[in-house]
């Protein structure tokens, strides 16, 4: 039973990843400080709420972005929700999600390289 213990632990490896509240609030000050503007639609579970980030660049080209796992089962930034970035389309997305994932947060992020920015935040690898 040890043996199977250890093989597991070695399958499921944990690690520390900040509070998503943490998380808002570090991705929040960082952009107001790098002169983009944040602000949370939707608040979420302050521990382990999933993050999803409205990414634009001067109110241009909305896009749904959050931390997920890539296809080399690393921690990645996925684009979600609706390819077209109309604004209406990624608003009703995110309402959806929302409806359905009480816990989810909703920041909207408009700053230059917004994906860049998410993913130096987020990942933080």
């Amino acid at each position: 039973m040890e043996d199977r213990t250890r093989q597991l632990a070695g399958i499921w490896q944990l690690s520390a990843r900040l509070a998503s509240g943490a998380l808002v609030n570090a991705l929040a000050r960082r952009a107001n400080a790098a002169g983009g503007f944040a602000t949370v639609l939707a608040k979420g579970d302050s521990t382990a709420g999933a993050i999803l980030v409205i990414a634009q660049d001067r109110g241009e080209n909305p896009r749904a972005l959050e931390r997920g796992v890539g296809p080399d089962g690393k921690t990645a930034l996925i684009a979600v929700g609706p390819s077209e970035g109309e604004s209406r389309a990624v608003t009703d997305y995110w309402m959806r999600r929302r409806q359905n994932d009480p816990d989810l947060w909703v920041v909207e992020l408009d700053i230059a390289q917004a994906e860049r920015f998410v993913a130096e935040t987020m990942l933080g690898d």
